[in-house]
């Protein structure tokens, strides 16, 4: 995933999701105004498919999201069709990578990774054009405003955004993180700073947030769990962010146990230290 800009997650991309069960994903989850170690109870979720599982009847004019829970990539788009109300429009489907139903790849998307979505008799993919596509094609609240100044910006933080996660996966292997992340959080909290008008990147919440909030979440998770650091430490506009965003359920309905996520970058990035 380091190496990788594409935005999504293939089955088996995550090394350390080995010996995770995916099916056994709890359904409490943390919905407090941080990204704490914490869980409380959240509503029940359809569990994954598997290798045992049948196919949903496919390409019979119901619109499907293909995920994995753990995925940050699909993660986006389950936070976008959340937040538009298309829970009754876009059925979820959750996949098990490591126990992957062998028809997705060969009736539903040939990439045979996640996210994908089935509308009108094709499947498509790709996280950041998922929500573009969402975005265009369903009703609900825009992700993308309409004011020049800030889809300009917003699109220079969206083209940012693999570079950022790069940048911070990369600091995970090396020897001082705290250190070497800090350029990457810096540059969000620069960014936080471009418009007053509300708490996020473009002041209201819009698909920048969206695609950036999973990977923030993780990193956030990661370094106060195992380098006991807080990211948002000298970072006021990143702490406020991170604090409005736990307020939007359309986000914090699609996270997972915390725990899960520490225990994921653990297992990738520390076993061999």
């Amino acid at each position: 995933m380091v190496s990788r800009s594409k935005s999504e997650c293939f089955a088996g991309a995550y090394k350390s999701e080995a010996s995770l069960n995916v099916d056994a994903i709890p359904i409490h989850i943390e919905v407090s105004h941080s990204f704490s170690m914490e869980t409380c109870v959240q509503q029940a979720r359809p569990p994954p498919l598997t290798s045992t599982s049948d196919p949903p009847p496919i390409f019979d004019g119901t619109t499907r999201l293909y995920i994995s829970y753990v995925c940050p990539f699909a993660q986006r788009v389950y936070i976008a069709r959340n937040y538009k109300g298309l829970q009754d429009k876009i059925e979820l489907v959750p996949i098990d990578l490591q126990n992957r139903p062998a028809w997705y790849k060969e009736k539903v998307y040939p990439e045979n990774k996640v996210p994908s979505l089935e509308h009108n008799g094709k499947v498509l993919g790709e996280s950041l054009d998922l929500l573009r596509y969402v975005d265009a094609n369903f009703e609900g609240p825009s992700l993308v405003p309409s004011d020049p100044a800030k889809k300009e910006f917003g699109e220079q933080l969206i083209s940012h955004v693999d570079t950022f996660t790069r940048e911070v996966y990369t600091s995970l292997k090396e020897g001082d993180p705290i250190q070497k992340a800090s350029p990457a959080f810096d540059y969000l909290e620069n960014a936080l700073g471009k418009f007053d008008d509300g708490p996020f990147f473009l002041g209201h919440f819009s698909w920048v947030d969206i695609a950036y909030v999973p990977f923030v979440e993780r990193f956030h998770l990661v370094f106060s769990d195992v380098f006991k650091h807080d990211i948002t430490e000298g970072r006021p506009k990143l702490a406020a962010w991170i604090e409005e965003i736990n307020k939007i359920d359309a986000y914090t309905q699609t996270r997972v146990d915390p725990k899960e996520l520490v225990d994921i970058f653990k297992k990738r990035f520390l076993a061999q230290q």
